[in-house]
């Protein structure tokens, strides 16, 4: 049986061009606002030529802005997206306001290392992009941007000018800590939520050190360890923690679900809740409340959150400017998990 010859990829086209993927989109959809260079333009459109290669028709589609289809791109992996407990208020928040606005939500799971955006603007006929969960060494999404394409970011990139919608981080972090400190905790260690590549975690871990040094606390190295989105890690960096600084009397975990493997540790260390140490969580997912004990934590508006970077993003597809960064106040919830220190 002869075998059909393989059909001619953009990446195919990229590769003999010498640009990105992102490159070859933008050239081959006609998009005249992306500010190609003529050279490359040609380059481009000559690799194409040779190789026999036409962009899909829905990316044809989405060059004349008719599909009517916003994207969230989470930059978590599929595992780390099934245990956020506040997705499906983000993901109410930002349908309600595409559906005003007359467009569809197309959600994608984007690992960490994938590089997948031009994919789904070609492909899958988006008009323009929320991107929550952004990284600071994510160069595609800045040869998105600085492209032109449609994007909002949900969460925070002060590199790259774009448009943003998040929650005071830094800020809530900072409360949370000054709540421990009022406590007459001193030996207050921090888990962050991810990676310190992820804004949100480096910008809670900055709320942290606020705390500490508004506080004349200094800060300790040995007691701030990375989690990473899930409980199995909050598990693990808490064992870390208790074997390095016994002496630490409370911990800021800068995520519910991280929070709740710290929990789990301290018990298994023989050691009590908010007794022995306490701890103040971020997030305030609906769990927190009936966790043993009640979670003391950092309530931010998901709904809310979502509402106003769908909104962003709509005004921006239909033309109207709006604000370049919108920012969201979070709130402590006081429970159980936090007491006085003794």
């Amino acid at each position: 049986m002869t075998q059909r010859p393989q059909r001619a990829t953009s990446a195919d086209v990229a590769a003999r061009a010498g640009v990105s993927r992102t490159t070859v989109s933008f050239v081959l959809n006609g998009r005249v606002d992306a500010g190609i260079p003529e050279e490359t333009r040609r380059r481009v459109e000559d690799a194409a030529r040779e190789l026999g290669y036409h962009p899909h028709g829905a990316a044809k589609a989405l060059a004349g802005g008719a599909s009517h289809t916003i994207g969230l791109v989470l930059r978590q992996s599929p595992d780390q997206v099934s245990v956020d407990a506040l997705l499906a208020e983000t993901l109410w928040g930002i349908g309600s306001e595409a559906h005003l606005g007359g467009y569809r939500v197309l959600v994608e799971p984007l690992s960490p290392g994938e590089r997948h955006y031009s994919d789904l603007v070609t492909s899958q006929r988006v008009d323009g992009l929320i991107v929550s969960g952004p990284r600071s060494d994510d160069e595609e999404l800045a040869a998105l941007v600085n492209g032109g394409f449609p994007i909002i970011v949900q969460g925070s990139l002060p590199s790259l000018a774009v448009p943003s919608v998040d929650v005071d981080n830094r800020a809530g972090a900072r409360t949370a800590v000054d709540h421990l400190l009022g406590l007459g905790h001193r030996r207050i260690a921090c888990i962050t939520n991810a990676p310190l590549a992820y804004t949100a975690a480096a910008d809670r871990l900055a709320g942290y050190r606020d705390a500490l040094e508004a506080a004349s606390v200094p800060y300790a190295p040995e007691l701030v360890v990375e989690g990473a989105f899930d409980a199995a890690s909050g598990w693990t960096a808490m064992a870390d923690l208790l074997g390095r600084a016994p002496d630490m009397t409370a911990v800021f975990v800068a995520s519910d679900i991280v929070a709740f493997g710290a929990l789990r540790a301290v018990r298994e260390a023989g050691r009590r809740v908010p007794g022995d140490i306490s701890v103040v969580g971020f997030d305030d997912i609906p769990l927190a409340r009936h966790f043993d004990p009640p979670l003391t934590t950092i309530r931010l508006p998901a709904r809310d959150l979502g509402a106003a970077a769908g909104r962003a993003l709509v005004e921006r597809l239909a033309g109207r400017a709006g604000m370049e960064r919108t920012l969201l106040p979070t709130e402590l919830v006081v429970r159980e998990s936090t007491a006085p220190r003794t």
